[in-house]
């Protein structure tokens, strides 16, 4: 894969995306569906996919593509995929919360090595430029002139009181009794793959995932994070989360900064 074009084709295909998404999530009302397993999809869910997956399938035509509103995908199987979720958080769109995101990433021999993870309501974007580096820019997101950019690096962390963010919209009792082994300072909440980015920005330490996720909901995010200089790991046996696994669906997980003392799973 050529890394400098791939990164701004996920770039500008993440701002055209997040256009169209903006513009259904602005308008007065919007219909929200039920999908097979019960999970909502939207008008902004489709166009953002429609979208992205032309772009893709224009430029890398031999690179196998994955991506959540297409159940055809989810079938194929490689070694080396593009994978997609063009609206990440669609709970949170549907309430108009803003923790929603563009989420495109490239997995080469099971790692997400390169992704964009872009939050059009918050107006954050999130890269791993060519180098494998991330960088957050920001600006006006023009899809065809990256912005100012800033390095992005995880925290140094203070195991005796660690910041910690979990799901808005999934948290539970598991979850609160594995962030309870540890020794916090401070908790949020927030939505989509955006709490993979706090991690990665240094506004997090810990984000531990005891729920149900798709290999297209954390991809980018773990991508972002990988070059941040943070990690993702099975909750069971702290092994690096791998992709392309049958039905793309993911074990529980922790997302952490490089430092934090991970504790075991019960």
């Amino acid at each position: 894969m050529d890394f400098d074009r791939l990164i701004p084709v996920m770039r500008k295909l993440a701002i055209q995306a997040g256009d169209e998404i903006m513009k259904i999530y602005n308008s007065d009302d919007f219909d929200v569906r039920s999908k097979s397993d019960d999970s909502p999809v939207t008008a902004a869910d489709e166009a953002a996919d429609a979208l992205i997956s032309t772009g893709l399938k224009s430029e890398f035509p031999d690179v196998t593509l994955i991506t959540e509103e297409q159940a055809d995908s989810h079938s194929l199987t490689d070694q080396n995929f593009l994978i997609v979720d063009p609206l990440d958080g669609t709970k949170e769109f549907v309430h108009r919360r803003g923790d929603f995101t563009v989420n495109i990433a490239y997995v080469e021999n099971g790692i997400p090595i390169r992704g964009v993870v872009f939050a059009p309501a918050k107006g954050r974007m999130f890269i791993t430029l060519a180098d494998g580096s991330s960088v957050e820019e920001t600006g006006e997101f023009d899809p065809n002139a990256m912005g100012p950019a800033s390095p992005i690096r995880v925290a140094n962390p203070d195991n005796s009181a660690l910041r910690v963010v979990a799901s808005k919209s999934h948290r539970d009792q598991a979850t609160d009794d594995y962030i309870g082994k540890y020794q916090t300072a401070d908790m949020k909440s927030a939505g989509s793959s955006l709490k993979f980015c706090l991690v990665a920005t240094g506004e997090a330490d810990l984000y531990p995932r005891i729920g149900r996720t798709m290999e297209w909901d954390t991809a980018a995010g773990h991508a972002v994070l990988n070059g941040a200089g943070g990690h993702v790991v099975r909750f069971d046996n702290h092994t690096t989360l791998t992709y392309g696994k049958e039905d793309y669906a993911n074990p529980f997980f922790i997302a952490y900064a490089a430092g934090v003392d991970l504790k075991a799973a019960d």
